[in-house]
């Protein structure tokens, strides 16, 4: 319960640094988001300065604030749920464009990852356990090439192979056919949202999964030599038994922590996936609203990115105490 408590008190303190980063890094950078906002406006009229300074105060930029009393407003507004107006969008809330981008983002990152990573670790586990056979001599080189290409030239051949050449995908972006079918639960609306997503999900798969079986061939080598295995097998217990329940649920681990980290990311989306498949997500997002300098774009994504990985962090912390009894000995001494 200590631990836990300890544990506690760190991730609320890295949020509210987090948080306090997220305020002042974007301010430091140079522009006037308001200015080019007013630039933009001022194609359509006559913007006059009592304007412009009523859209400072309105994206909490306002002059005559020191930036300590903006920081401490940017936290009340925290408190209360709001993040914001969106200055590209203007005047759309920041919490209403997350809300629409970040959903696709979470399906297509959150799939893309479970599938990588339970492919990944059944591999690792297979191929440790047959070390020096003709599955591991053709397998785990091939998974080191893979994990030598870069991701992007790997959607940039998926999509001029099987959406280009052979037509089985569509070469348009989007998340599903807009054109022709209508959202909701239906067939049609499913299955083109499937269709749309199947190869940016493939290339996250495909570009991950060798880092998953290495990691776990490695550690499940190590962990085949350990006493505990070596006397699980000389009881002589079932194979599948000593290569689950005692070697992989320990050699796993390593695992554990890059699995969160890599859910808590998702909520960032997948900037390069998303930008070469023209995918909607909150990772395209957040690159626009960085290149339009738009604050509360920013600090609302940055907030949920933050929030998705400590918390993630803070799962896998608590796991590791109910996989690992020499974690829970040491942390109740």
């Amino acid at each position: 319960m200590r631990h836990t408590f300890q544990r506690i008190l760190f991730y609320v303190g890295a949020v509210w640094a987090a948080i306090t980063l997220d305020f002042f890094i974007p301010r430091m950078a140079p522009g006037n988001p308001v200015s080019a906002l007013v630039g933009k406006m001022s194609t359509k009229g006559y913007v006059t300065p009592a304007m412009a300074q009523s859209l400072s105060a309105e994206f909490g930029l306002n002059t005559h604030d020191t930036l300590i009393v903006q920081y401490f407003k940017y936290l009340g507004n925290l408190l209360h749920g709001n993040l914001g107006n969106s200055i590209q969008y203007f005047p759309t809330p920041v919490s209403h464009i997350i809300g629409q981008d970040i959903g696709w983002s979470v399906m297509l990152g959150g799939v893309a990852v479970i599938i990588s990573f339970v492919l990944g670790c059944l591999f690792g586990i297979i191929v440790a356990w047959k070390r020096g056979s003709l599955l591991d001599t053709i397998l785990s080189p091939t998974m080191n090439l893979l994990s030598a290409i870069p991701y992007f030239w790997l959607a940039l051949l998926s999509l001029f192979f099987f959406a280009y050449l052979l037509d089985w995908f569509p070469l348009t972006g989007g998340a599903y056919d807009s054109l022709n079918v209508t959202p909701g639960w239906s067939l049609d609306y499913i299955g083109s949202v499937i269709q749309y997503a199947f190869l940016p999900a493939l290339t996250l798969v495909i570009s991950s999964l060798a880092g998953w079986m290495l990691t776990m061939r490695n550690s499940m080598i190590t962990t085949l030599s350990e006493d505990y295995v070596l006397m699980a097998q000389a009881k002589g217990l079932s194979e599948l038994r000593v290569m689950f329940l005692y070697a992989a649920r320990n050699a796993v681990l390593p695992n554990i922590t890059g699995f969160a980290i890599a859910i808590g990311a998702i909520v960032g989306g997948q900037l390069l996936t998303e930008m070469v498949f023209s995918y909607p997500g909150i990772g395209y997002a957040l690159f626009q609203a960085v290149g339009e300098q738009d604050y509360a774009m920013v600090q609302g994504v940055f907030l949920m990115i933050t929030l998705a990985v400590l918390g993630a962090n803070f799962l896998a912390d608590m796991l590791y105490t109910v996989l690992d009894p020499r974690v829970r000995i040491e942390r109740n001494a």
